[in-house]
């Protein structure tokens, strides 16, 4: 059966002072920059605990590479939540897998009087560090952000979304252009139902203390079911089109707002509906019009697109899918605690992502023929006047099934975002984390393997630094299991493919396993 990973998970002391690290082998004298990650570090407050894995208390790390050498510190994000939960030592306010109790220094009324008010969002910001303006900010998927100091990682200022532009929340993966502009996806939920929004914000500042200041909603598109729209984790984008995939994991509005009332936590207003197909929405970024030709596939779940390009009158779209959309109500913390049959049983229910690859035909128009493919590289059939139903090429051979799959995808996002593009780099996936690191190749749609040897597992953070010279570096996280460490491994990326390593810096402290980060040099 799988080894247990509850050391992944569970609560570790924050190092705010940086700390060296023991190298092996060679870091490159000429890579000088900080990997930044993010993720859940605390997953208690006095006799309380947290339910699920994204419940647990933002803890921002730093890996400062330079001259050879690796430092490490980490800190708790001081938001809100955290503040009054360490005050009060309990947990105060409700996340997405645990509904808090109410204060029990209030009267039985005022207790009862609670349970009919709305959850109050978190501001517990562990999903991404993302940037806006030249500014470092950590990001959930509800309205508020922190802006953080990407040289000693203090939390500056906390920034409500909902202050700027009309939405109720906005993802963690947003997307740029090279002059900087910024991208991103949110809600606004109001009396006839929800929107999903595109959001543009500026590349610039005007005032040295601006944030988010001169955002604008560049578009809203109406969900095929105002009271139970999609959820989404990120979303797609060309170098013209925006991409929303509006996928078949719904959120009944319902059963959220009224989540305090029944004792629920939110997670449970989230479900899959395997019956509905997912849909393809293309907004022009220079004019914000929505197509009305809408891209129909069968019901996937997505979590983290690859990239999307233009080519040839066509638009791709290249995506890890997964054919269940129900994983994230697996990642309660007692499953990924559970060891032997147990664990194996929920790896088992948890679907599989691949990644594929989507031919949208962008000139569909009232003459093109029904019933006609569209697409000379899979099946893509006009079916009626503003629909067009699409079948997804694999981007990988079988051996990948052998391997649980893939996620967590990277590219070298500054060179290839928007462009044809041959590698990216993943995680596989024969655990309920990731255990290896593969670099895929779309000209055959082989992969190269990194797998560590004995208890180890990769975090699905996987960056590739900036290129120096002739050489391309690639740099990731690798877990340590039975002690909790991290190495900080860098690998060569040669012409045949392979990645042999160069170096890596042991941490010597424990790290929980986390979400999401970038790389600046």
């Amino acid at each position: 059966g799988l080894e247990t990973i509850a050391p992944l998970v569970r609560s570790v002391e924050e190092t705010p002072e940086p700390i060296s690290t023991e190298v092996q082998g060679t870091i490159p004298s000429w890579i000088h920059g900080n990997l930044l990650r993010n993720g859940p570090g605390k997953f208690e407050f006095g006799n309380r605990h947290y339910n699920h894995w994204f419940d647990g208390m933002a803890m921002l790390h730093q890996f400062r590479i330079s001259e050879g050498r690796v430092t490490y510190m980490s800190r708790f994000l001081h938001s809100d939540v955290y503040k009054k939960n360490s005050e009060q030592d309990r947990i105060v306010m409700s996340e997405f897998g645990t509904l808090a109790l109410p204060d029990p220094c209030k009267n039985v009324f005022q207790r009862f009087l609670s349970r009919f008010e709305m959850i109050e969002p978190t501001d517990n910001a562990s999903v991404n560090f993302v940037k806006y303006k030249g500014d470092y900010y950590v990001s959930t998927e509800t309205n508020f952000m922190h802006r953080v100091d990407p040289e000693n990682l203090e939390t500056l200022e906390k920034v409500d979304w909902s202050k700027f532009v009309a939405v109720n929340g906005a993802t963690a993966h947003p997307h740029y252009d090279p002059d900087g502009t910024s991208y991103n996806m949110g809600n606004s939920y109001g009396r006839k139902g929800a929107l999903y929004n595109i959001i543009r914000v500026p590349p610039e500042k005007s005032e040295a203390t601006e944030t988010l200041h001169g955002a604008k909603v560049l578009c809203s598109i109406v969900p095929q079911h105002k009271s139970r729209p999609s959820y989404y984790h990120s979303f797609a984008m060309s170098e013209n089109y925006v991409v929303f995939i509006e996928q078949p994991i719904k959120m009944d509005l319902l059963k959220i707002v009224t989540c305090r009332l029944r004792g629920r936590a939110l997670c449970e207003g989230i479900y899959w509906d395997g019956g509905q197909d997912t849909v393809f929405h293309l907004v022009s970024k220079h004019t914000g019009e929505v197509s009305t030709v809408k891209y129909h596939t069968k019901a996937f779940a997505t979590f983290h697109q690859i990239n999307a390009f233009e080519e040839d009158g066509f638009l791709m779209i290249d995506l890890c899918c997964s054919d269940n959309g129900q994983a994230i109500n697996n990642y309660l913390i007692q499953n990924l605690r559970k060891s032997g049959e147990a664990l194996d049983e929920v790896y088992n229910s948890t679907g599989r992502a691949f990644p594929r690859r989507f031919v949208l035909p962008l000139h569909v128009t009232s003459q093109t023929a029904a019933g006609h493919n569209l697409n000379t590289r899979e099946t893509c059939v006009k079916t009626d006047k503003d629909t067009v139903f699409c079948q997804h090429e694999d981007l990988h051979g079988d051996d990948l099934l052998e391997f649980g799959g893939l996620e967590f995808p990277q590219i070298n996002y500054g060179r290839c975002n928007t462009k044809p593009y041959r590698y990216f780099y993943g995680c596989g996936f024969r655990h309920l984390v990731g255990d290896s690191l593969l670099k895929m190749d779309l000209k055959d749609k082989t992969f190269k393997l990194q797998r560590p040897a004995g208890a180890l597992r990769w975090t699905p953070v996987t960056l590739v630094f900036t290129p120096h010279s002739r050489q391309r570096v690639v740099g990731c996280l690798q877990k340590r299991l039975l002690t909790s460490t991290d190495d900080l491994c860098l690998f060569r990326q040669v012409l045949d493919g392979r990645l042999p390593e160069l170096g890596r810096a042991n941490v010597p402290v424990n790290m929980p396993y986390g979400f999401h980060g970038i790389y600046e040099a």
